[in-house]
C-alpha cells in the first residue's frame, strides 16, 4: 500500500512472508530505507495513508491472534496497537484519514463473515459491524469525500455481488451495485472532486475488468477490459 506526502516523499507498507512481519519503506531521507514495524505473524492486508501533518498510519492483520492492528509514527517513532480483537478480524483492511485527522478503517470479520469498521473520530477507537447479510466484507476499499462522509466497496461472497456502503445520510446504508454473475472481487474505490464515487473490480464469470460509477446520478457499470483473463488486484 503506497501513499505520497506533502513533500512528494513516498511511503510503502508491505508484508514480509519470510519473517511474518509488517515492513515499511520510504525515500524521505533522499534514498530508500526499509524497516520492520511489527513482527510475529503480522502485516498481511496492510493499508497505508498519510495525514495532513505527514504522519503515517497503517492498518494490518495480526494472523497470530486474529486481530486488527494499527501502526503510526505520530509520536516520532513507530507505535503499534490492537484495534479490534473480537473474534477473527482484520483481513482485507483499507484505511483513510478525514479532514480532522481521524482514522477510518474497513475490514473483514472472518468469524461472523461481516463487514467491520473502526474509527477514532470520537477520540477513542470504536468498532462496529456495517453489513452482516450473508458472507460479506471481502476486498474492502474505503475512501472519504470532502464532507468527511465514508464510502466503502466490498465483495458479497454469498450472492457473488459488488456491494457498497456509505454513511453520507448520517447512518450506514448498504446496497448492491453489480449482481450480473460473479462480480466484485478485488475492489478499489476512489472519489473525485465532485464527490462522485468510482469503483474498479473483477468479473469472475467473464474474466474481465469492470468499473462502476454514480457520476450520472445513478450507478452505471461497464466492462473496461475483456481481452483474456484480466481484472485481478485492481487499484483505482
Amino acid at each position: 500500500s503506497l501513499a505520497i506526502d506533502s513533500n512528494d516523499e513516498v511511503h510503502i507498507s508491505y508484508y514480509d512472508s519470510t519473517n511474518n512481519a509488517l515492513r515499511y519503506a520510504t525515500d524521505s531521507s533522499g534514498s530508500w530505507v526499509t524497516s520492520t514495524i511489527d513482527s510475529g505473524s503480522v502485516g498481511a492486508y496492510s493499508s497505508l495513508a498519510v495525514d495532513s501533518n505527514d504522519v503515517v498510519h497503517i492498518s494490518y492483520y495480526d494472523a497470530a491472534n486474529g486481530d486488527l492492528k494499527y501502526a503510526t509514527d505520530a509520536s516520532g517513532s513507530w507505535f503499534t496497537s490492537t484495534i479490534d480483537s473480537a473474534d477473527n478480524v482484520g483481513e482485507h483492511t483499507s484505511l483513510a484519514i478525514d479532514s480532522n485527522g481521524a482514522v477510518h478503517i474497513s475490514y473483514y470479520d472472518a468469524t461472523n463473515n461481516d463487514l467491520r469498521y473502526a474509527t477514532d473520530s470520537s477520540g477513542s477507537w470504536v468498532t462496529s459491524t456495517i453489513d452482516s447479510e450473508g458472507s460479506v466484507g471481502y476486498y474492502t476499499s474505503l475512501a472519504i469525500d470532502s464532507n468527511d462522509d465514508v464510502h466503502i466497496s466490498y465483495y458479497d461472497d454469498t450472492n457473488e455481488d459488488l456491494k457498497y456502503a456509505t454513511d453520507s445520510t448520517g447512518s450506514w446504508v448498504t446496497s448492491t451495485i453489480d449482481s450480473e454473475g460473479e462480480v466484485g472481487r478485488y475492489t478499489s474505490l476512489a472519489i473525485d472532486s465532485n464527490g462522485d464515487v468510482h469503483i474498479s473490480y473483477r468479473d469472475n464469470n467473464n474474466d474481465d475488468l469492470k468499473y462502476a460509477t454514480d457520476s450520472s446520478g445513478s450507478w452505471v457499470t461497464s466492462t473496461v477490459d475483456s481481452e483474456g483473463n484480466v481484472g485481478g488486484y485492481t487499484s483505482l
